[in-house]
């Protein structure tokens, strides 16, 4: 088969330290038809002179430097309106490419039906040095996954139920993402949604290999979220609210409830409570409160307003 485009758009805001190994990760892929947008997102640490310089050197790369801050879901769709490519990918700069990424996911995606949108991995989750701490899905001795348990194929239920892919990894279909608008601008992150909305009407696949290193430091965007006042949070409640318009039958509305429940009791643990109050709010129109559930909004009811 002929190589199709794949572009990525590797966005950075404040990813100095860690920007030089994460463009020379895509220097190092072996698949060759790539194209490359480097998307700053009005970075203070010195990141635009280290994009000018690989942009320099690499001159099929195009440069966009913002001039005030947008948030991740704006910026990643400045640079998706630009790209060309079959497939893209989200690469934030403080990730790192494996050589074989792109080969690897382009050769599942070419061997699956054309309503697979989504093709995902393992990752590495390696620390601020660069050193590897773990994988993203645990195995047992023989290499099958634990946790989280992953899912292929109409995904819908499963993402709503629970986390299992690592962002990073994707490749997406451009076609998914031009059916979607690309990232919902008024939210603080995108991936769940993006998920939410990609699964109801694609596929998703699992790729079992390692193809990324997610890298963890406390400035990561992972790091946040459930604190009062977080907007994580108040997208995550956001996401959950589309998501129920877009249930279908009983069991998906049953996995949204499950994980409308796990995000409450997350937010109260973290004293959110206007927005545990709002997401057990949601569990009544799910029709899915149960006794325990009963207690914890009893005490949301006066909690809410500190």
């Amino acid at each position: 088969m002929s190589a199709p485009l794949v572009t990525i758009v590797a966005l950075c805001y404040n990813h100095a330290p860690y920007l030089r190994p994460a463009l020379d990760s895509i220097r190092a892929q072996t698949y060759p038809h790539l194209e490359v947008i480097l998307v700053d997102d009005a970075s203070t640490d010195g990141s635009a002179a280290i994009l000018r310089e690989y942009a320099a050197a690499n001159p099929t790369w195009q440069l966009l430097l913002l001039p005030e801050n947008l948030g991740n879901c704006r910026a990643f769709n400045q640079g998706l309106v630009r790209t060309r490519g079959e497939f893209v990918i989200d690469f934030a700069t403080d990730d790192v490419l494996l050589p074989e990424r792109v080969a690897k996911q382009v050769a599942a995606f070419q061997q699956l039906p054309g309503s697979y949108g989504v093709v995902y991995s393992d990752a590495e989750l390696i620390d601020e040095q660069g050193r590897v701490m773990r994988r993203h899905f645990r195995r047992d001795r023989q290499g099958r996954i634990l946790a989280p348990r992953p899912a292929s194929g109409w995904v819908f239920a499963d993402v709503l139920r629970r986390y299992f892919i690592s962002t990073p990894t994707m490749l997406m279909r451009r076609a998914t993402l031009e059916a979607l608008g690309g990232y919902d601008e008024t939210l603080a992150y995108e991936d769940f949604d993006f998920w939410v909305r990609a699964s109801r009407d694609w596929e998703f696949y699992l790729l079992d290999e390692v193809t990324t290193q997610k890298r963890r430091h406390p400035q990561a965007m992972s790091r946040r979220g459930y604190r009062p006042h977080d907007p994580y949070l108040a997208s995550t409640i956001k996401v959950c609210q589309k998501a129920l318009l877009l249930c279908r039958e009983a069991a998906e509305r049953q996995a949204l409830a499950e994980r409308v429940r796990w995000e409450m009791h997350q937010a109260a643990r973290w004293r959110s409570f206007a927005g545990a109050w709002e997401l057990y709010q949601l569990l009544h129109k799910l029709r899915a409160v149960q006794l325990s559930d009963q207690l914890l909004g009893g005490a949301l009811r006066v909690l809410r307003w500190f």
